[in-house]
């Protein structure tokens, strides 16, 4: 063989290596991944838990991308996106989503359950949530598995014991029915805003306060411009994680199954980051100055008890449906 043939065929070797080194490349497919959470935020955490997990499961045929803090939008918009394919990812309270779908307002309802354990068991295994969940494909996106963030309570720039310490003070709330209603039951005026913009609404006193889990609480910061912090913890606060549909049928039965399991095990860690970090969270925000209220929960009950029958003047039969299942959940399982 002589001299010219062989740096021709070492010629189209070198260009072949570098072909599938191309193809590999190009074969590796970017997802995109927005929520509203601070860097380092345990939903950031769990993200980053997922976006690892995808690409181990999937051997690398994809990677997630995270944009955290609301880089490419507020929850409302990165809901929309979802729909549209300008993300694949997302991840946000349930009562976000029912501008889609308004039957998961009832999910918000005040007091539905007492502890995470019997939150988990009403999202996993609820017969009525899950029958909500599948029809959210019809509008674009579709559930993998929830995150935590805990139970809502209050940060306000005056002390809040009751709910007559409420009336005529200004609470920031999201687009969702069911929180408007319970806000108002128990006294205070409604200011719809995005999350993103809450911080500087307290410091200006647009608004007064912000109810939030206290994970939420103490990853934006709301302490630092609400410094009152009153544990009524009256609605349980999970963060389903949602997939674009489109997105997800693009997928084989094979990357489906990678994304699921990567889904789960993500929801494993944020479950379980969210619930033992809130007793040291709470220790630090009084450390560095905040005032924890724990208060009679008894006169906020009555308060939105009204908020029920609102509910089944919109809802009808499903109202009842959904209180019979906490109900029984919290029966078979009470509170610690």
């Amino acid at each position: 063989m002589n001299m010219k043939i062989k740096t021709t065929m070492k010629m189209s070797a070198a260009v072949a290596a570098l072909l599938v080194v191309a193809g590999a490349a190009q074969a590796q497919e970017i997802l995109q991944f927005s929520h509203t959470d601070n860097p380092g935020g345990s939903r950031d955490q769990a993200a980053q838990v997922f976006a690892d997990k995808v690409a181990e499961y999937t051997e690398g045929r994809y990677e997630v991308r995270i944009y955290p803090a609301g880089q490419l939008g507020n929850d409302p918009k990165a809901i929309e996106q979802l729909q549209l394919g300008g993300v694949d990812f997302t991840v946000s309270a349930t009562g976000s989503y029912a501008t889609h779908l308004p039957s998961l307002n009832l999910t918000a309802m005040p007091f539905l359950v007492d502890s995470y354990e019997q939150g988990w068991e009403f999202y996993d295994n609820s017969a009525w949530l899950q029958g909500e969940f599948d029809k959210l494909p019809e509008v674009g996106f579709r559930v993998l598995s929830t995150w935590e963030a805990g139970f809502r309570s209050y940060t306000t720039n005056f002390e809040l014991h009751s709910p007559a310490d409420a009336v005529g003070k200004k609470m920031r709330v999201f687009p969702n029915d069911m929180i408007r209603w319970t806000m108002e039951a128990i006294g205070f005026q409604t200011v719809v805003m995005p999350v993103t913009d809450v911080y500087l609404a307290i410091q200006q006193g647009t608004v007064d306060g912000q109810e939030n889990p206290v994970d939420t609480i103490v990853s934006l910061k709301f302490t630092e411009v609400a410094p009152n912090l009153t544990l009524t913890r009256h609605v349980y606060s999970p963060l389903p994680l949602t997939i674009a549909e489109e997105t997800w049928q693009s997928f084989s039965d094979e990357d489906k199954d990678a994304v699921l399991r990567a889904a789960a095990d993500s929801s494993a860690f944020s479950r379980e980051l969210v619930k033992n970090s809130e007793a040291a969270q709470l220790e630090q925000l009084a450390a560095d100055g905040a005032t924890i209220i724990t208060p009679e929960i008894g006169p906020f009950r009555d308060a939105v008890a009204s908020v029920y029958d609102q509910a089944r003047g919109v809802y009808g039969e499903e109202v009842d449906k959904v209180l019979a299942e906490a109900a029984a959940i919290r029966d078979a399982m009470p509170a610690n």
